[in-house]
């Protein structure tokens, strides 16, 4: 009888020993850590043992400690094909599939799946001055800063080209004669590669009435200083499933109070006193999927930025989406998150 999720899934509480009981007998190289109500905790494989092995780590160790806390993921509400396009791209041999409420629902198992060339269009916002990089930026645009072996834009557009898009908009501003001269018209990466030139710096959408025809269809937008291995077929195809107007890519970020913070009433009562709480938020990741009708909001001539754009699209009723992203993700827009990009760049990208 095929095994199903719950065959392969362990208490949070379970013990190293429990958990490799467990993936030993669903012999599928994979176990689902779970909570009481379903919830992925995350996931353990074979190689997470060997290394808590090499660690020394004994058997009695809480297996949350030695499994993947933030593994790769898909959703139900997608399909097979991206189910399939999620584990190539990261080399997974099974996907848990999350519900809405982020429950194990189901596993997905790999087939090999055929990538086909994309009409969509894509544009990058490659415009900005990277003031809080210099002096690094002086005398170079942010996008061709090198991380790894290469400028960072170079490493995005190859992400588009090895995925199937061959249709990318350059939007620049700042040294964007520079821009120009590494990307040429994109036949290296064989694909099409055209400008936009910003006069003055026109936000986040600004640039999009800069356009020299409105997209046809649904089309990605993205900033520039963003090294990340997102699956764009598959946040393009859950903007199209969910009939949003506009889809937004989002990450969870967590941070800690450093003091006790008091709840408290409309008559100054405490209500309650928590110590050094860990708050957590989502914020945008700087990737984008609108309809071309979107555009029709955004002023000529002007400086106009993407979260002013989709509140204008919410007063309007429009359906505003977001898809939440896990894959690799950072903004090098800080010397020391281009120093980090810099040392898991190998890791991430060869």
């Amino acid at each position: 009888m095929s095994k199903t999720w719950k065959d392969i899934s362990v208490r949070r509480d379970a013990s190293l020993e429990q958990a490799l009981r467990v993936l030993d007998d669903g012999a599928m190289q994979i176990a689902l850590v779970v909570d009481d109500q379903c919830h992925l905790a995350g996931t353990l494989t074979d190689g997470d043992v060997r290394r808590a092995l090499l660690r020394g780590q004994g058997m009695g160790t809480p297996v949350t400690e030695v499994m993947n806390p933030n593994p790769v993921t898909g959703l139900l509400a997608e399909g097979t094909e991206i189910w399939q396009r999620t584990m190539h791209r990261h080399s997974l041999r099974h996907l848990p599939l999350l519900d809405a409420a982020g429950c194990v629902a189901d596993l997905a198992r790999y087939e090999l799946p055929v990538e086909p060339a994309r009409k969509t269009p894509v544009i990058i916002m490659a415009g900005g001055l990277g003031a809080r990089l210099r002096p690094l930026t002086n005398d170079i645009p942010k996008p061709l800063l090198k991380v790894g072996s290469r400028p960072v834009l170079e490493t995005i557009i190859e992400n588009f080209a090895d995925q199937g898009f061959r249709h990318i908009t350059l939007c620049i501003n700042y040294r964007g004669d520079m821009i120009r001269d590494h990307f040429g018209d994109g036949s290296r990466w064989d694909l099409q590669i055209s400008y936009v030139e910003e006069p003055d710096r026109m936000g986040t959408a600004g640039a999009l009435t800069l356009l020299p025809a409105r997209p046809a269809e649904p089309f990605i937008v993205m900033n520039g200083d963003l090294l990340t291995k997102v699956d764009f077929v598959r946040l393009l195809d859950f903007h199209r499933r969910q009939g949003f107007a506009a889809t937004v890519a989002m990450r969870e970020y967590s941070y800690q109070v450093p003091y006790g913070v008091l709840e408290i009433n409309e008559k100054y009562k405490v209500t309650r006193m928590v110590e050094k709480p860990l708050e957590r938020r989502y914020v945008s990741a700087g990737i984008y999927i609108l309809d071309p009708e979107t555009i029709g909001l955004v002023p000529r001539d002007a400086y106009y930025d993407m979260p002013t754009l989709f509140n204008a699209l919410m007063e309007r009723d429009q359906s505003v989406g977001s898809f939440p992203l896990r894959d690799y993700w950072i903004d090098i827009g800080r010397i020391e998150d281009l120093e980090r990009a810099s040392a898991e760049f190998t890791e991430w990208f060869g």
